[in-house]
Parts: structure tokens; sequence; C-alpha cells
């Protein structure tokens, strides 16, 4: 079938095309989807989009009225899809459920470990030939709490690293998996008691009407003042103006994140001629003890290829008349 790959960046091509090994008619555009660029899915059955393409009731009418049937995302969340309107227009729907927990388990201690020990500081202080190292305190990992919120795939790998650094393990998730507790002395507990108690906290868990703002003033008034806060999972399930707030009034340590609340408009693209409007980002971006990472948590080979493999898993099953294993039908509709 004919496939538009909207969002398409140079680095995942050639692992796209590989992985379609020439069965569809594959046009990339560097474009993300919305109710403009929509108008480009014209003569095609099929779109593949990112996390950051706009795939809501509009656009999908628009898609519908174009003939596009199939979306297969290049990602696991699928928050940006109004999945009740797809299924409304008979436009079936796959995700990437799991492509490479290591990836962004591994990226959330890399950032952690970069505030930390004040690696990038460093790095621009001796690339101008300082050698100082009065301003580069940093503090172990072994024995500090880490809490973990959301210990499926992503959550169960960040436990593992962590019980390596020989932290003590807090987890709160809405099904606990048990075995991790066996495995690396975790500790499941309430969201509340997560925050008071961590001296670290990591987010490994999906945006949902339930998650969103999950961590707001209230749970960033319950944590400890030198709590580094990750967040590799989706930027709206922490209240950026709380969390300015906070970061203001020294009331955490440092924010460690791969994304961010309003990512349209300023992520996946080369702002550095024009700038960014987005005052949010803007202040999020001044205080020392952030590190904000371009949402690359999944460009490592591994993941890229995983990614590329099921997307076209899920185009030949539709290819074939059969349902994709991933296809989100109706019951995964929760918004």
């Amino acid at each position: 079938m004919k496939l538009l790959v909207y969002s398409a960046k140079d680095f995942e091509i050639p692992f796209l095309n590989n992985a379609n090994n020439k069965i569809h008619k594959v046009t990339y555009t560097t474009d993300a989807l919305n109710s403009e660029t929509a108008i480009q899915a014209v003569g095609h059955m099929a779109v593949s989009i990112f996390s950051g393409d706009d795939a809501s009731s509009l656009v999908l009418e628009k898609l519908s009225d174009l003939g596009v049937r199939y979306i297969s995302l290049r990602s696991a969340g699928y928050n940006n899809v109004h999945l009740k309107t797809a299924h409304k227009f008979g436009i079936k729907v796959a995700n990437v459920p799991e492509y490479s927990p290591y990836s962004i388990a591994e990226h959330a201690v890399a950032q952690l470990q970069a505030l930390n020990r004040k690696i990038i500081l460093a790095d621009r202080q001796v690339h101008a030939y300082n050698f100082l190292q009065s301003n580069l305190m940093g503090f172990d990992l072994n024995k500090k709490t880490v809490g973990i919120v959301g210990t499926g795939k992503i959550g169960s790998v960040m436990a593992k690293i962590m019980n390596g650094f020989g932290c003590k393990i807090l987890a709160n998730d809405l099904k606990p998996d048990y075995r991790l507790v066996q495995q690396y002395d975790l500790t499941y507990t309430s969201l509340d008691e997560l925050c008071k108690q961590s001296d670290i906290i990591s987010l490994h868990i999906p945006l949902s009407q339930e998650s969103y703002y999950l961590i707001d003033k209230q749970k960033l008034a319950l944590m400890k003042p030198g709590v580094v806060l990750i967040n590799t999972a989706r930027g709206a399930l922490v209240e950026t103006k709380a969390l300015i707030n906070a970061l203001e009034k020294k009331a955490i340590g440092g924010y460690c994140t791969d994304v961010y609340e309003k990512e349209i408009g300023s992520f996946f693209k080369d702002n550095s001629k024009d700038g960014i409007k987005d005052t949010q980002l803007i202040k999020l971006l001044s205080f020392p003890n952030v590190l904000l990472t371009p949402h690359q948590g999944f460009i490592t080979k591994e993941a890229l290829t995983n990614i590329a493999e099921v997307t076209f898993e899920n185009l030949n099953s539709w290819e074939e008349g059969k349902p994709s294993n991933n296809e989100l039908v109706l019951e995964t509709i929760s918004s």
C-alpha cells in the first residue's frame, strides 16, 4: 500500500527503508501531521506518525475524507490520537507498544548522572581551560532512595539499574509487579509516601486523563528539598507552572527531562536562528539545575530497529487483511 511517513527524521529513514524491504510504496515528509499538512496524505491509504504529530478529531476527519484507512504510530504513546474519532471513521490505529525499554531507562540514568555530577558544566569549563573543581559537587547514588512511578517494561529496567547502584527502591503502580520485590528488594507504596521519602524520583507511566499533571503543586510540596525529579515519559505528567515555582523557591534539587508539556511548536526542529516563543520553556531552560534533552531517549540503534520493524509489521498485517497485534481497538480507548 502507499504510505506517507510524517515527521520523518533523517536518522530513522534508513531503519524504515530496511524494515519495509521494498514491500510498500513509501513517501517521507519532514512535516508534522496537522490540519494543514493532512492534505499531503491524498492518494495514500496509510500514514505513519510520531508523538509530536496532531491526530485530533479534525485532522482524522480530513484524513478519512482523503481515503486514509490506517495509522501506524512510531511510538508507544498514543495520547496525540483521538481514538474514538478514528474508530468512528473506520481508521485502524496501531502503535509500537515496546521497542527498547533499555534505551529510555538508560537515558534517564544518563541524565541523572550528568546533572548530579555536573558533567556538562565540567566539560564546558575544561574546554575553556578552566580546571577548577569548586562548583562540581555531586552525591553518591549508593544508599539513596529512588522512587519509580510506573513499573512496566521501562520502570522495571530502571529498578534493575538503580538496584545495581545500591539504591533503596520505592515504587508506585496501579498493577504492582511483585517479582520486582524479590529481584530488587523493591517496596510498593503510595505516591504520596514515595514523594516524601525519595531522594530521586523517575516517571515511567503513559499519559492519560488520570495521569495528566500527576506531579502538581501538591505532589511537589511533599518532596524533599534536594530531590531530583526525572521525566522521560510524557511532558504533561508534570505541571510545568508548578515545577517552575518549585525550582524558583529551591524546593527541589533538580529536574531532568527528555520531554516537555507543549513540545509542538518548539521540539523536533532547529530554532537556533529565530529562537522560541514559549515563555515557560525559556524559563525552564534558564535554571542551572534543569537538564532538558530534545525527546531523544528512543534514539538508539536497537530502539530504531524495533520501531521500524513493528511499524511495518502493523502495515503488513493490514495489507493481508488481518488485524495487527498492536491495534488500538475500542476497548483500549479511555478518552
